[in-house]
């Protein structure tokens, strides 16, 4: 009984990093008034959190595979708690980016520990595909509700209850944890690979402000080229050092393994469309559909609570026809919502809309069993990693979405001759295809990677004398 107050306890956890992600959106424009910010300080309000927690979350994996899930989880969650007080009572724009890039270092040790807890403490298979199943359910409803929360609070309390609410449920998160999280833990390593932690960590950081700065930068600047070029380079030292590594951050040769490298694609296939799709979409409720931004966000919570639901099912579905099957007809039901949203007119209403909501909602829950295939990919022990590189393939793949679907929706809109308003929707309509197809693209993707390995005698006879045992 105490293993499922333990998830509830990672599960809220998570929440707060995913709520904390969106939910101060819709009170940027406040919190620009009263700390008298630029546009460029506004920014690096939300860039200093996403950025840091990019950067390091490869980093707070290796951590709780060298010193344990618990005690990296409960060392996340305090940080983040502890940087959301200082958010909450920041009085300068300063003060409020520092906050934020503390904030960022707590979730990037509280996220990827989070999944690496739920492999220890359900060691039986069908237990850790239902609390994945939550756990997943959990962000996809904290994706809605952080919007309507942000809109709220900027409308009827100060901003800085935005950060504020953190600290009571982190207080309680972190009692929790305290008292549900026992796994049994057996370090699996005996150093940090400081040299593949510093290759990541750098190629993560400056890949990251790329896709970030990009399009105020300039794609060709020679800021964003020389961000570009640290991240690749970044990236090849990380490689090298890795494969010759006696304790890598990450085994390279774990991504010949069809289940986990495909399982990454696939999910970052998924982080795509739903970024770019709730960041575009929020903009097209609001400048052309006329809602206001607390109306935008509870807009996606019908989406949200689909999603969680079928989160919650999506296993069971997984069992019946496949892994496989299920992540190719979540992608497929995605791509298709995706593509009819850009049949709707600047006439549209909301019911007009909501139906393709629904069907995106029942596509992207479905996509739950292929983070319990990659975890399960991983020899025992690397969970933290795994983990680690599940949340990076993620954020970066979403921030893609975000920068990719922009730049063309930019292109199209600045090229096409009509009024702002018709360009805009011309523009977001053609963005919508292109992102139906991207989406589409994970299809074969998944099909290939999550189909069932042919069983040999020596794994028959194998699993035999495991039963007998």
């Amino acid at each position: 009984m105490r293993r499922w107050w333990a998830l509830g306890a990672v599960t809220l956890g998570t929440t707060m990093t995913y709520l904390d992600n969106n939910i101060q959106n819709t009170a940027l424009p406040t919190i620009q008034r009263e700390l008298g910010l630029t546009i460029s300080g506004l920014e690096w309000i939300t860039t200093a959190y996403i950025l840091v927690f990019a950067g390091l979350m490869l980093v707070g994996g290796r951590l709780a595979d060298l010193f344990g899930a618990r005690r990296i989880f409960l060392a996340g969650l305090s940080l983040f708690t502890l940087s959301s007080l200082a958010a909450g009572l920041s009085e300068s724009g300063g003060t409020l980016i520092a906050a934020r890039a503390a904030q960022g270092v707590g979730a990037a040790l509280l996220t990827p520990t989070s999944l690496a807890l739920l492999s220890q403490i359900f060691r039986d298979p069908a237990e850790r595909g239902r609390a994945v199943g939550i756990w997943s359910s959990a962000g996809a409803l904290s994706m809605a509700l952080g919007p309507v929360t942000g809109g709220f609070i900027s409308e009827y309390l100060h901003w800085g209850w935005i950060y504020l609410i953190n600290v009571p449920l982190g207080v309680a998160t972190f009692w929790l944890a305290w008292w549900a999280v026992r796994p049994a833990f057996q370090p699996v390593r005996h150093s940090l690979d400081l040299p593949g932690l510093a290759g990541s960590t750098i190629a993560l950081f400056a890949l990251t402000f790329a896709l970030i700065e990009g399009s105020s930068a300039g794609w060709t600047s020679p800021l964003i080229l020389a961000a570009f070029a640290v991240a690749l380079a970044g990236a090849v030292f990380f490689v090298l050092v890795e494969s010759r590594s006696a304790e890598p951050v990450i085994d390279v040769s774990l991504f010949r393994d069809r289940v986990f490298s495909g399982g990454i694609l696939s999910m970052g296939v998924w982080s795509f469309g739903v970024f770019g799709i709730y960041f575009f979409s929020a903009l097209w409720l609001q400048n052309v559909l006329g809602f206001s931004p607390t109306e935008a966000g509870a807009a996606f919570v019908p989406m949200a609570l689909v999603m969680a639901v079928v989160a919650l099912l999506s296993q069971r579905l997984a069992r019946l026809i496949g892994i496989g099957p299920t992540v190719a007809l979540g992608l497929v039901l995605m791509a298709a919502a995706i593509f009819m949203l850009s049949g709707v007119g600047a006439d549209g209403r909301y019911l007009d809309v909501l139906p393709w909501f629904l069907v995106y909602g029942i596509g992207g829950g479905m996509l739950v069993p292929l983070t319990t295939a990659v975890l399960d990919a991983l020899p025992e022990g690397r969970s933290g990693v795994a983990s680690g590189v599940l949340n990076v393939s993620r954020e970066v793949f979403g921030l893609l979405g975000i920068t990719v679907l922009g730049a063309i929706l930019t292109s199209r809109q600045s090229g096409s001759g009509l009024a702002p308003l018709p360009a805009f929707l011309d523009a977001y309509q053609f963005t919508l295809v292109i992102a139906a197809v991207i989406v589409l693209v994970g299809v074969p993707v998944s099909l290939s990677a999550m189909r069932r390995r042919p069983r040999t005698p020596d794994h028959a006879a194998a699993e035999m004398a495991g039963s007998a045992n």
